[in-house]
């Protein structure tokens, strides 16, 4: 009975194609979270994901590989591979991890951006410098990712049209920092917290 399951039109064209699917959005977000903490210095977390991103994939093109006249399965893979990273960008904006630095270029009133800045609970840094056309103030801030919305709302507010640019950092010491969010949203958060706590 279950040979002549597996070997039906249903688990052929319907289940098999589905798993695939499911196995490739598995590996292919795996995969991106991987790929973010490799960027953060995370050395230990980062093969983990590997094993299991690669595991998985190997599952998903084993069984290709065992149907290749099933068109369907194909077009389940490249799907499953395109909605992963999709699935696999949206845990990356949730995980909020990691440091920014945002560089403010103002004509004038650089102080004041300063203040405000400071006054909203973030750390930013002065320095006079010369453009192409004028002489411009260049503000640094280093603020974590899931703060940098409100960041944005602070400078937007202080000048809408001020030119700025966000660069990863993979490290920062000291320096002015609002506390951190203490909730992370993966089934590994509890982990993830007791490590950097013994670290």
């Amino acid at each position: 009975m279950e040979t002549s399951f597996f070997d039906s039109a249903l688990f052929s064209y319907g289940i098999l194609p589905l798993l695939i699917f499911l196995a490739r959005i598995c590996d292919v977000s795996i995969g991106t979270i991987r790929i973010i903490f490799v960027s953060k210095g995370q050395k230990y977390i980062a093969p983990v994901l590997g094993f299991f991103e690669v595991l998985i994939w190997i599952t998903a093109i084993s069984k290709i590989m065992q149907n290749l006249d099933n068109y369907v399965n194909y077009i389940a893979y490249a799907a499953g591979f395109a909605t992963g990273n999709f699935v696999g960008m949206l845990i990356e904006e949730k995980l909020a991890m990691g440091i920014l630095m945002i560089r403010i270029f103002a004509s004038d009133r650089g102080m004041e951006l300063v203040k405000l800045l400071n006054s909203s609970g973030f750390g930013a840094t002065f320095v006079e410098a010369h453009g192409a056309r004028e002489e411009v103030h260049l503000i640094y801030s280093i603020v974590h990712r899931h703060e940098l919305e409100k960041v944005l709302e602070v400078i937007s507010g202080f000048d809408p049209k001020v030119f700025f640019t966000i660069e990863d950092i993979k490290a920062a010491n000291e320096g002015i920092f609002t506390p951190r969010k203490q909730n992370i949203p993966l089934p590994f958060g509890n982990i993830l917290r007791e490590w950097r706590k013994g670290k």
